[in-house]
């Protein structure tokens, strides 16, 4: 019997002795991360562009079937690069860690510029929200990239 309290002492002793996390460091090492992805993105560097999500990352665009996996996500970043006069920025807004400092999500500005029917070159201006997830290593990993059109106005 005292073996089973002092057992459950030590239990509760050790869980009151966790590392609290520094949610506000770990949320400037993201927006770090994310400016650097899109100086990457922006450069047409496919392999480090691609480096920045997880292997079972999710993106969602509006109007666009929804990619699965880093192969898919890949295949579409790669036909992107291609297309002429194709640019992709964005700029993080603000970032949100979890508590427990495995989880955040950024909320972020985009832009995309490709040629339209014409050849014309567009640009659509997007609203985003990434959710990042940190990894074994300690390294933070894009999981789900969700992107909509911005309003007219904004």
């Amino acid at each position: 019997m005292r073996k089973i309290v002092l057992f459950a002492i030590t239990s509760v002793l050790l869980s009151c002795h966790q590392t609290k996390v520094d949610t506000k460091a770990e949320g400037e090492k993201i927006i770090q991360l994310s400016k650097e992805w899109a100086q990457t993105a922006s450069q047409g560097d496919l392999e480090k562009t691609v480096s920045y999500w997880g292997e079972d990352a999710i993106l969602i665009s509006a109007g666009e079937p929804v990619l699965k996996g880093k192969n898919e996500i890949k295949n579409m970043v790669e036909e992107s690069f291609k297309i002429p006069g194709f640019r992709i920025s964005w700029q993080p807004q603000s970032v949100v860690v979890s508590e427990s400092g495995d989880m955040a999500y950024l909320i972020e500005d985009s832009q995309v510029s490709f040629p339209d029917s014409t050849g014309k070159l567009i640009t659509q201006k997007n609203k985003a929200v990434s959710i990042w997830r940190k990894q074994s290593d300690g390294s933070w990993k894009n999981v789900v990239d969700i992107s909509t059109p911005a309003p007219q106005n904004q």
